[in-house]
Formats: C-alpha cells, sequence, structure tokens
C-alpha cells in the first residue's frame, strides 16, 4: 500500500471533479465542476516541470476557447431574453389589451376608440426608439452637451458634402431643438417653478393655521352634547334621526365580516338605522359568505338588508346613488367604523344647523409601525388629515370628502346631484359640488376612524 500511497501523493488532481450527494436509497449526481482557467495552466505548469515555460500556445488556445465559450453563452442568454420580451410586447400591444379585463367589460368598450388608443402608442413607441438611437448615434460620434468641439453655428455654416448626411440632419435637429422646443419647455418649467412656490406658501399658511388651532383649542362642538342626548334618550327630546348606512364592498374577502358587524353594532336606535350591504362581488363564493353574514345579523335582531347588482354601471359611485331607502331618511353614513358610538359622536353636529351637509372623521392607522413604507405614509396622510382638512374645516368649511368614515345630509346629496361616475374620485366630486351649492363642512380630529 505504500507504494501506491506515494504515487498518489506525487500526481495532480487532473480529469473532471465530481460532488456526488447520498440520496436514499439511491447514489445522485448533483454538481458537475468544469475545469478552470488555473487548472489548464497548473496541469501545463507540472508536464513542462521546473523550466518555467508555463504557459504555451496550446494551453493559451485552451483558455481563450473556454472564454469565448462563456460568452457566447451569456449573450445567447440575454439575446433570447430580449426576444422573449420583445415577443411578449408585441404580442400584448397587437391583442390591444394590458390587463385581464373581463368579457363584460371588453364588450362595452369601442373598438374604434380601442384601436385609435393603441395605434397612437405603437406610433409614439417607435418614434421614441427612432429618436433615442438618433441621438446615441450623436453621441458616439462625440455630439454631446459636454464635448467642447461641439460648435453648432460652425456646423450649420457648413455644406452638405463636408460633413455628409448624417452631420448635416443632426445639425437640423439641433437647430429645431433650439428654436422650436427649448422655449416651450422652459415655459414649462417656469410654469412648474411658480406652481410650486404657490403650494409651498399654500403649505405654509396651513401649517400656520394648524398651529393657530392648537394654540387657541379650537375645535367644533356640537349645540347638544353626547350627555345630553344620552340623559334624554328615553323621551321626546332625544335627537335621534333615521340615518341609513351603506357598506359598499366588492370581492373583499378579508374585511366583510369586520365590515358587517361593526356597522351592525353601532350604538343607535334600531327602529331608527337601516344597514344596507351594497355588494358588487363578481365572485360567487364571495356574495354567498357575504349573504350568510347578513342573514346571520338579520337574526339577532340588526336592520341589515343584502343588495347586489348584475351591471356593475359607475362601480363605486352607480353602487352609491342607489339608495333605495324612505324618504324619512335624513343621513346616510359611508362605512363607519369601528367605533360603536361614532353616530352619537357625529349625528349631533347636524342638530339646528340646516346649512351643514358633512362631518367627516379622520383615519387612523393598525400597521403605520410595519416598515418605512407605511411610515412614510402614516406622515403623509397625518399632514392631509391633521393639517389641510382641519384647517379647511374651521376656517373655510370646506374639505374634500375621503369616501369613507363620514356623514352625509341626504338632501345636500340630493340637491348637488348625487353620486356621479363621471370621474374616478366621485368622494372629492360630489364634495365640490356641495360646497359650489353652499353647503358646509365639518372636520372631526378628536374621532379617528380604522378603515377597513
Amino acid at each position: 500500500m505504500a507504494p501506491s500511497f506515494d504515487w498518489w501523493s506525487k500526481q495532480s488532481h487532473q480529469g473532471t471533479p465530481v460532488v456526488v450527494k447520498m440520496q436514499h436509497p439511491n447514489w445522485s449526481m448533483v454538481e458537475l465542476e468544469s475545469p478552470s482557467e488555473d487548472d489548464f495552466l497548473l496541469a501545463g505548469a507540472t508536464r513542462s516541470g521546473d523550466k518555467g515555460r508555463g504557459k504555451n500556445a496550446k494551453q493559451l488556445t485552451w483558455v481563450l476557447l473556454l472564454k469565448a465559450h462563456r460568452a457566447a453563452g451569456c449573450l445567447t442568454s440575454i439575446a433570447s431574453a430580449m426576444f422573449g420580451l420583445a415577443s411578449a410586447i408585441r404580442r400584448r400591444v397587437a391583442s390591444g389589451r394590458t390587463d385581464s379585463d373581463s368579457g363584460n367589460d371588453n364588450e362595452n368598450e369601442n373598438p374604434t376608440v380601442k384601436n385609435r388608443f393603441y395605434s397612437c402608442i405603437k406610433v409614439f413607441l417607435w418614434l421614441s426608439m427612432v429618436l433615442l438611437g438618433f441621438e446615441i448615434a450623436a453621441y458616439f460620434k462625440g455630439w454631446h452637451l459636454g464635448a467642447p468641439d461641439l460648435q453648432l453655428q460652425y456646423l450649420l455654416s457648413t455644406t452638405f458634402t463636408f460633413f455628409g448626411f448624417f452631420d448635416s440632419l443632426y445639425s437640423r435637429w439641433v437647430l429645431i431643438r433650439v428654436d422650436y422646443l427649448a422655449p416651450p419647455l422652459q415655459f414649462i418649467a417656469n410654469v412648474c417653478i411658480v406652481l410650486f412656490f404657490i403650494q409651498s406658501i399654500d403649505r405654509l399658511i396651513l401649517c400656520l393655521g394648524c398651529f393657530w388651532i392648537r394654540l387657541k383649542k379650537i375645535k367644533p362642538v356640537p349645540k347638544r352634547s353626547v350627555g345630553d342626548l344620552e340623559s334624554n334618550a328615553g323621551n321626546a327630546e332625544g335627537y335621534y334621526p333615521m340615518v341609513l348606512v351603506q357598506i359598499p364592498m366588492c370581492n373583499e374577502k378579508e374585511v366583510y365580516q369586520q365590515s358587517i358587524s361593526a356597522v351592525c353594532n353601532l350604538d343607535w336606535p334600531k327602529s331608527n338605522l337601516l344597514i344596507q350591504v351594497l355588494d358588487d362581488s363578481d365572485d360567487p363564493t364571495t356574495q354567498l359568505l357575504i349573504k350568510e353574514e347578513v342573514h346571520k345579523w338579520q337574526q339577532e335582531g340588526a336592520h341589515v338588508v343584502y343588495r347586489h347588482r348584475v351591471v356593475r354601471e359607475g362601480y363605486k359611485a352607480g353602487n352609491q346613488a342607489h339608495m333605495n331607502c324612505s324618504k324619512d331618511y335624513e343621513f346616510v353614513a359611508t362605512r363607519p367604523m369601528p367605533h360603536p358610538d361614532f353616530l352619537k359622536r357625529t349625528i349631533p353636529h347636524f342638530k339646528d344647523n340646516e346649512e351643514l351637509a358633512l362631518v367627516q372623521a379622520r383615519w387612523a392607522f393598525v400597521n403605520k409601525d410595519e416598515n418605512l413604507l407605511t411610515r412614510l405614509q402614516n406622515v403623509n396622510l397625518s399632514f392631509h388629515f391633521e393639517v389641510e382638512q382641519q384647517v379647511n374645516g374651521i376656517f373655510l368649511n370646506f374639505f374634500g370628502f375621503n369616501g369613507t368614515a363620514g356623514v352625509w345630509r341626504i338632501k345636500a346629496l340630493e340637491e348637488s346631484g348625487g353620486w356621479m361616475e363621471r370621474t374616478t374620485v366621485e368622494d372629492m366630486d360630489i364634495a365640490v359640488r356641495a360646497h359650489l351649492n353652499g353647503w358646509k363642512f365639518i372636520f372631526l380630529m378628536t374621532l379617528s376612524i380604522l378603515p377597513l
């Protein structure tokens, strides 16, 4: 065994190393390592002895072939990926759809308008690619803003035959940019700067107003407090008007139970409260779950009804427009949660205040400290609620409706035109129309709602 051991110790490792992993009950090969460049050089140096020749033409050829093989494999993978991406983009644009639209939505679309829209996108993409290639070619020729030898007037004064077609064409393009594109872009930039200063002044005024509100401890106070309402709950003087509560939802399988249970637990006389679950879900399973939840609360005595539309015209705005209630209801609340005393803290502000159309509560957030993104969003939305809406509500009696956690006077909605689906921000749209009709708003900073 000794000679065999000496022979093995004097020989260098050659060939392809194989790493084998045991996977019971069988053996399987899990990794193969190809010889590296160092293996070739080390093998050549061993065979050549100590003469120092090391690298010869044959060994260098093997190394170059190995590098060329790796480069070719990398280029092949990149090229195949680019071709796959280009073909996918071509198919998506040619088919005229960029998302998973349902069949009903596609039937309602105008094919002529749709084809024109995608034709404009195609033309814009091709024009952008041509101009990008044009600018890249000019950059590699040395014609960029950092080039010290780029003299526009000299280029324009030369003849066509001296510089060639590309040089003359690019010089004309630069002249067009200077005379026709740069002035409007500079004007737009100046307008943006002016708007930035205006917005900065607006933010400064709002911050000063918020500081003044905090300093003077200004807040909306109802003419009759909650305590007075609770003490008069058993007699005719208690202010408990008819309130309609709407819960618009669409495929909200995760939060439908919390939403319905929170509204059904509102501390308000059941005879003066009607709850409408406006379900626009197109998932049969979700529809069944919501129906069962509504039926469960109906068995417990809650005055709650289930509404489902077959055709989703107007989406959320169209869903809320169908109130289906008697004329006795004075107010409508949109998804108030989760405080049981939400109505008792908002409805009293409407007492003896016929000009008031909306009482809005601020939002709170459960996961505001989850990560950096949620903390930044909390800072942004806190400024929106605590500064923008609070100051505008105190000094202007107007702010944008947040879409939830608010109570509207139904008369104000009807006189302002009701919910309209002409825009995706139907909450801001109805707020502006109501304000233009002379209605006033109140923002309750002290009432925080966790929206679901």
